[in-house]
Protein backbone atom coordinates (compact mmCIF):
# COMPACT_ATOMS: atom_id res chain seq x y z
CA UNK A 1 0.00 0.00 0.00
CA UNK A 2 1.50 3.38 -0.97
CA UNK A 3 2.12 5.93 1.74
CA UNK A 4 -0.63 8.54 2.18
CA UNK A 5 -0.24 11.63 0.01
CA UNK A 6 1.19 14.40 2.15
CA UNK A 7 2.43 16.63 -0.68
CA UNK A 8 -0.15 16.93 -3.45
CA UNK A 9 2.09 19.13 -5.56
CA UNK A 10 4.85 16.52 -5.55
CA UNK A 11 2.30 13.79 -6.35
CA UNK A 12 1.02 15.75 -9.36
CA UNK A 13 4.50 16.46 -10.69
CA UNK A 14 5.54 12.81 -10.28
CA UNK A 15 2.46 11.36 -11.98
CA UNK A 16 1.83 13.77 -14.86
CA UNK A 17 3.70 15.22 -17.81
CA UNK A 18 3.76 18.83 -18.97
CA UNK A 19 2.02 18.78 -22.34
CA UNK A 20 -0.32 20.76 -24.59
CA UNK A 21 -3.98 19.70 -24.94
CA UNK A 22 -4.82 18.96 -28.61
CA UNK A 23 -7.24 21.85 -29.01
CA UNK A 24 -5.24 24.48 -27.11
CA UNK A 25 -1.59 24.08 -28.19
CA UNK A 26 -0.78 27.52 -26.73
CA UNK A 27 -1.30 26.15 -23.21
CA UNK A 28 0.77 23.56 -21.38
CA UNK A 29 -0.65 21.57 -18.48
CA UNK A 30 0.50 18.87 -16.10
CA UNK A 31 -1.62 16.02 -17.47
CA UNK A 32 -1.72 12.25 -17.04
CA UNK A 33 -1.20 10.12 -20.12
CA UNK A 34 -3.53 7.34 -18.99
CA UNK A 35 -6.42 7.48 -16.58
CA UNK A 36 -6.14 4.03 -14.97
CA UNK A 37 -2.75 4.27 -13.21
CA UNK A 38 -3.26 7.73 -11.69
CA UNK A 39 -6.84 6.96 -10.70
CA UNK A 40 -5.76 3.75 -8.95
CA UNK A 41 -2.77 5.42 -7.31
CA UNK A 42 -4.93 8.27 -6.02
CA UNK A 43 -7.45 5.85 -4.52
CA UNK A 44 -4.74 3.75 -2.88
CA UNK A 45 -2.82 6.72 -1.53
CA UNK A 46 -5.96 8.30 -0.08
CA UNK A 47 -7.13 4.90 1.19
CA UNK A 48 -10.52 5.47 -0.41
CA UNK A 49 -12.02 3.36 -3.18
CA UNK A 50 -14.73 4.66 -5.50
CA UNK A 51 -13.38 8.18 -5.91
CA UNK A 52 -14.50 10.14 -8.98
CA UNK A 53 -12.02 10.41 -11.85
CA UNK A 54 -9.08 12.76 -11.25
CA UNK A 55 -10.61 15.54 -13.34
CA UNK A 56 -7.59 17.78 -12.64
CA UNK A 57 -5.30 15.37 -14.52
CA UNK A 58 -7.03 15.59 -17.91
CA UNK A 59 -8.08 18.20 -20.46
CA UNK A 60 -11.74 17.30 -20.94
CA UNK A 61 -13.50 18.03 -24.22
CA UNK A 62 -15.86 20.69 -22.87
CA UNK A 63 -13.00 22.57 -21.25
CA UNK A 64 -10.86 22.38 -24.37
CA UNK A 65 -13.68 23.80 -26.51
CA UNK A 66 -14.44 26.56 -24.03
CA UNK A 67 -10.77 27.49 -23.70
CA UNK A 68 -10.41 27.57 -27.49
CA UNK A 69 -13.45 29.81 -27.87
CA UNK A 70 -12.27 32.25 -25.20
CA UNK A 71 -8.82 32.52 -26.74
CA UNK A 72 -10.27 33.05 -30.21
CA UNK A 73 -12.78 35.59 -28.89
CA UNK A 74 -10.87 37.49 -26.20
CA UNK A 75 -13.48 40.25 -26.01
CA UNK A 76 -15.61 37.79 -24.01
CA UNK A 77 -13.30 38.12 -21.00
CA UNK A 78 -10.87 40.98 -21.71
CA UNK A 79 -10.69 43.35 -18.76
CA UNK A 80 -13.39 41.44 -16.88
CA UNK A 81 -13.64 39.51 -13.63
CA UNK A 82 -14.14 35.83 -14.44
CA UNK A 83 -15.08 32.66 -12.58
CA UNK A 84 -13.99 29.30 -13.98
CA UNK A 85 -16.47 26.94 -12.32
CA UNK A 86 -15.42 23.29 -11.76
CA UNK A 87 -11.99 24.32 -12.97
CA UNK A 88 -10.22 20.96 -12.79
CA UNK A 89 -6.77 21.48 -14.32
CA UNK A 90 -7.36 25.22 -14.65
CA UNK A 91 -7.32 25.06 -18.45
CA UNK A 92 -10.23 27.48 -18.96
CA UNK A 93 -9.00 29.84 -16.24
CA UNK A 94 -5.57 30.00 -17.87
CA UNK A 95 -7.13 30.59 -21.28
CA UNK A 96 -9.16 33.47 -19.84
CA UNK A 97 -6.06 35.07 -18.34
CA UNK A 98 -4.18 34.69 -21.61
CA UNK A 99 -7.14 36.35 -23.34
CA UNK A 100 -6.80 39.40 -21.10
CA UNK A 101 -9.17 38.84 -18.17
CA UNK A 102 -8.70 41.28 -15.31
CA UNK A 103 -8.68 38.34 -12.93
CA UNK A 104 -9.92 34.75 -12.73
CA UNK A 105 -11.24 32.81 -9.76
CA UNK A 106 -10.85 29.08 -10.42
CA UNK A 107 -13.33 27.15 -8.27
CA UNK A 108 -13.24 23.41 -7.64
CA UNK A 109 -13.92 21.34 -4.52
CA UNK A 110 -11.36 18.62 -5.38
CA UNK A 111 -8.41 19.07 -3.01
CA UNK A 112 -5.93 18.27 -5.79
CA UNK A 113 -7.15 21.14 -7.96
CA UNK A 114 -5.50 23.88 -5.91
CA UNK A 115 -1.94 22.62 -6.41
CA UNK A 116 -2.71 21.46 -9.99
CA UNK A 117 -4.01 24.89 -10.97
CA UNK A 118 -1.07 26.61 -9.27
CA UNK A 119 1.40 24.43 -11.18
CA UNK A 120 -0.40 24.93 -14.48
CA UNK A 121 -0.82 28.68 -14.08
CA UNK A 122 2.89 29.03 -13.31
CA UNK A 123 3.78 26.92 -16.36
CA UNK A 124 1.87 29.41 -18.50
CA UNK A 125 3.11 32.58 -16.86
CA UNK A 126 -0.26 33.71 -15.50
CA UNK A 127 -1.74 34.21 -12.03
CA UNK A 128 -5.04 32.53 -11.13
CA UNK A 129 -6.84 32.72 -7.79
CA UNK A 130 -8.21 29.42 -6.48
CA UNK A 131 -11.03 28.55 -4.09
CA UNK A 132 -12.14 25.17 -2.77
CA UNK A 133 -15.43 26.65 -1.54
CA UNK A 134 -18.53 25.05 -3.04
CA UNK A 135 -19.94 28.05 -4.90
CA UNK A 136 -23.29 26.31 -5.31
CA UNK A 137 -24.06 26.98 -1.64
CA UNK A 138 -24.65 30.68 -2.32
CA UNK A 139 -25.45 32.99 -5.24
CA UNK A 140 -22.55 33.74 -7.57
CA UNK A 141 -20.31 36.57 -6.32
CA UNK A 142 -21.82 39.89 -7.30
CA UNK A 143 -18.60 41.11 -8.93
CA UNK A 144 -18.41 38.15 -11.36
CA UNK A 145 -18.84 39.53 -14.87
CA UNK A 146 -18.25 36.26 -16.74
CA UNK A 147 -18.74 32.66 -15.59
CA UNK A 148 -17.22 29.82 -17.61
CA UNK A 149 -18.02 26.15 -17.00
CA UNK A 150 -16.87 23.08 -18.89
CA UNK A 151 -18.16 19.51 -18.66
CA UNK A 152 -20.55 19.88 -15.74
CA UNK A 153 -23.53 17.82 -17.00
CA UNK A 154 -22.21 14.28 -16.65
CA UNK A 155 -24.27 13.52 -13.51
CA UNK A 156 -27.97 14.34 -13.13
CA UNK A 157 -28.19 15.76 -9.57
CA UNK A 158 -25.07 17.89 -10.00
CA UNK A 159 -26.15 19.09 -13.44
CA UNK A 160 -29.47 20.31 -12.08
CA UNK A 161 -27.84 22.29 -9.27
CA UNK A 162 -25.14 23.78 -11.48
CA UNK A 163 -27.50 24.78 -14.29
CA UNK A 164 -29.87 26.49 -11.86
CA UNK A 165 -26.94 28.33 -10.25
CA UNK A 166 -25.57 29.41 -13.63
CA UNK A 167 -28.96 30.61 -14.81
CA UNK A 168 -29.42 32.64 -11.64
CA UNK A 169 -26.00 34.20 -12.21
CA UNK A 170 -26.99 35.04 -15.78
CA UNK A 171 -30.24 36.61 -14.61
CA UNK A 172 -28.19 38.72 -12.19
CA UNK A 173 -26.13 40.09 -15.05
CA UNK A 174 -23.15 37.77 -15.54
CA UNK A 175 -22.30 36.48 -19.00
CA UNK A 176 -22.40 32.67 -18.71
CA UNK A 177 -20.76 30.26 -21.18
CA UNK A 178 -20.57 26.49 -20.95
CA UNK A 179 -18.59 23.93 -22.94
CA UNK A 180 -20.31 20.58 -23.39
CA UNK A 181 -19.59 17.51 -25.56
CA UNK A 182 -23.16 16.22 -25.63
CA UNK A 183 -23.46 15.05 -22.04
CA UNK A 184 -26.73 13.30 -21.20
CA UNK A 185 -28.00 15.94 -18.79
CA UNK A 186 -27.13 19.05 -20.78
CA UNK A 187 -30.24 21.00 -21.89
CA UNK A 188 -29.88 22.51 -25.35
CA UNK A 189 -33.27 24.22 -25.48
CA UNK A 190 -33.18 27.95 -24.88
CA UNK A 191 -29.38 28.20 -25.08
CA UNK A 192 -27.43 29.99 -27.80
CA UNK A 193 -24.82 27.89 -29.59
CA UNK A 194 -21.72 30.01 -30.15
CA UNK A 195 -19.34 27.51 -31.70
CA UNK A 196 -18.77 23.81 -32.34
CA UNK A 197 -15.49 21.93 -32.45
CA UNK A 198 -14.17 18.43 -33.08
CA UNK A 199 -12.08 17.82 -29.97
CA UNK A 200 -9.58 14.99 -29.70
CA UNK A 201 -9.91 12.96 -26.53
CA UNK A 202 -9.16 9.41 -25.42
CA UNK A 203 -11.20 6.23 -25.21
CA UNK A 204 -10.25 5.94 -21.56
CA UNK A 205 -12.24 9.10 -20.85
CA UNK A 206 -14.90 9.15 -23.53
CA UNK A 207 -16.87 6.84 -25.81
CA UNK A 208 -14.96 8.00 -28.90
CA UNK A 209 -11.59 9.48 -29.81
CA UNK A 210 -13.04 12.73 -31.20
CA UNK A 211 -15.97 14.45 -29.50
CA UNK A 212 -18.24 16.97 -31.20
CA UNK A 213 -18.22 19.68 -28.56
CA UNK A 214 -20.10 22.99 -28.47
CA UNK A 215 -19.85 26.24 -26.57
CA UNK A 216 -23.18 27.65 -25.44
CA UNK A 217 -24.31 30.94 -23.91
CA UNK A 218 -27.02 31.12 -21.28
CA UNK A 219 -29.89 33.48 -22.10
CA UNK A 220 -31.19 36.15 -19.74
CA UNK A 221 -34.52 35.83 -17.96
CA UNK A 222 -36.39 37.64 -20.74
CA UNK A 223 -35.06 35.28 -23.41
CA UNK A 224 -35.96 32.26 -21.31
CA UNK A 225 -39.51 33.52 -20.82
CA UNK A 226 -39.87 34.09 -24.56
CA UNK A 227 -38.56 30.59 -25.31
CA UNK A 228 -40.96 29.06 -22.79
CA UNK A 229 -43.87 31.00 -24.26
Amino acid sequence: MPAPITDRTAFIVANTRLQAPPHTPEIRLHLADEITPIWRMTEEALEEIGLPPPFWAFAWAGGQALARYVMDNPDIVAGKRVIDFASGSGLVAIAAMKAGAAGVLAADIDAFCGPAIALNAAANGVAVTYTATDLLDAPAPADAEVILAGDICYEKPLAGRVLAWLQAARNAGADVLIGDPGRTYFPRQGLEKLAQYQVETTRELEDMEVKKTAVWRFPGASALAAAAG
